[in-house]
């Protein structure tokens, strides 16, 4: 029956091929947040980055315990490659520049930590948004409000 199978194998008309293709990585940006405090920590954690494969750069901005990392990556490969190998806790950059949320100093988005202009970033809807006040109480509000005179007869 082996013969058979390679025979059948080796004229195959069909055009198929048992080859299978990777698919090709896309070059990305990935932001790290890492504790960096000296020039032995900065080495340590650029050197745990540079051997990676599909690394084409790698920047460090100590002040701001940031770790940005260009290339043909995953971002979760190089978290744990650079927890792995620094020992230090890491994570995603969690902060956006404070023009592009809607109210920067909400519950929940405002960080005392985060760099100068950047509040935190909240995936989770519910922390995002402020709370919004239901009809009644817009009215109740706007009923005493100086833009609106003729709203109150007390006033």
């Amino acid at each position: 029956m082996g013969a058979l199978d390679h025979l059948s194998n080796m004229f195959d008309c069909s055009g198929g091929s048992n080859r299978k293709y990777k698919k090709r990585k896309q070059l990305q940006t990935v932001e790290i947040k890492v504790k960096i405090d000296c020039d032995g920590c900065e080495r340590k954690v650029r050197r745990s980055v540079e051997g990676m494969k599909g690394v084409t750069s790698v920047s460090i901005e100590r002040k701001q315990h940031k770790l940005t990392v260009v290339g043909y990556v995953e971002p979760h490969k190089v978290l744990s490659r650079v927890a792995y190998r620094t020992g230090k806790k890491v994570e995603l950059w969690p902060y956006v520049p404070y023009d592009i949320v809607a109210h920067p100093y909400a519950q929940g988005v405002y960080d005392k930590k985060a760099p100068a202009g950047y509040v935190r970033y909240v995936d989770d809807p519910h922390q995002n948004q402020l709370a919004r006040a239901s009809s009644t109480e817009v009215r109740y509000t706007t009923a005493f409000s100086d833009e609106n005179p003729a709203a109150c007869a007390i006033m």
